[in-house]
């Protein structure tokens, strides 16, 4: 068998926790009582299910009361042989089977974008121990032992693979009380003159340029390296931030952040960067890599 055929015939081999739980749903036909038996929950039990039927190609159960097609009739007793000859192999030490995934995330995407929904990742995936470490790449800052990375780019990256994850606009934003002291903003001109936050990771003149400014990069003004000091500092009224609307959400939604122009007079600017999750090759084909990916693209879409 060639090396190609090989690296196929492995990518197909399903997760066994896939295995057990398509074993104990078809032995039991309840989800409450699969994820009951195998101490997780009922989410994970369904997206293990529906993952395994992707990865095998076949719908395994009818849709109403868990009975089995008839590939996955055949299959259920491919599956059942199979694990009955692990568990009559001795035990390797006891290792508990649990997967570590290390994820590079930068500051701003972690807190704004990532854990609010990062649970639904642990409920589904509870053997899956994930670890975040914080990364910068634009400014160089890295974690070189991570397995998957967050790079905030042009997406041109010759030394890794990678997806596009997430775009997002731009505007400006400040505090209520910085628009209503130095207010009213009714037109880009108004922000002639005003403090403007700065930041190498979203600068200004491609809002400049949108709105037909032909003004050059502040070169003057407090500067910061994260978007979530940036924020922070515009919401204790320091000045204009210019941020991506997805990232600064957090501050939107609690009101010490508000637009300072109009939308619909001065609408939100694509940002000419985006959001790319990025592996070294070879890295998808462990199983927990693949599904955090898919998740991940998923949840941010």
């Amino acid at each position: 068998m060639s090396p190609t055929h090989g690296g196929e015939a492995h990518r197909r081999i399903p997760p066994i926790q896939c295995l057990l739980t398509f074993e104990a749903l078809a032995r039991l036909r309840s989800v409450t009582q699969t994820a009951e038996e195998l101490c997780v929950t009922p989410s994970a039990v369904s997206h293990r299910v529906k993952q395994l039927e992707q990865i095998i190609g076949t719908k395994l159960f009818g849709r109403a009361d868990f009975s089995l097609t008839t590939e996955g009739s055949e299959y259920l007793a491919h599956v059942r042989e199979g694990l009955a000859r692990l568990q009559k192999f001795p035990s390797a030490g006891g290792s508990s089977g649990r997967r570590k995934l290390r994820f590079a995330v930068t500051p701003t995407f972690a807190r704004s974008i990532l854990i609010p929904r990062l649970r639904q990742f642990t409920d589904a995936y509870p053997e899956i121990d994930l670890t975040l470490q914080v990364a910068i790449p634009l400014l160089d800052v890295v974690a070189e032992d991570a397995d998957l990375t967050i790079r905030f780019g042009t997406g041109r990256y010759a030394d890794v693979e990678h997806v596009l994850l997430m775009k997002d606009e731009i505007t400006p934003l400040a505090s209520p009380a910085f628009v209503r002291e130095h207010g009213p903003f009714e037109s880009p001109l108004a922000l002639e003159g005003q403090p403007l936050l700065r930041s190498p990771l979203e600068p200004w003149r491609t809002w400049f340029a949108a709105h037909a400014l032909d003004w050059p990069e502040p070169a003057d003004g407090s500067q910061f390296n994260d978007v979530g000091l940036t924020c922070d500092a515009a919401a204790a009224g320091m000045g204009v931030a210019l941020v991506r609307q997805k990232l600064a959400a957090p501050w939107l939604e609690r009101g010490t952040l508000v637009r300072v122009f109009d939308p619909l007079t001065s609408p939100a600017v694509p940002s000419p960067h985006a959001h790319y999750l990025c592996w070294r090759t070879g890295l998808m084909d462990r199983w927990e890599c693949a599904a955090f990916a898919d998740w991940l693209r998923k949840a941010v879409a």
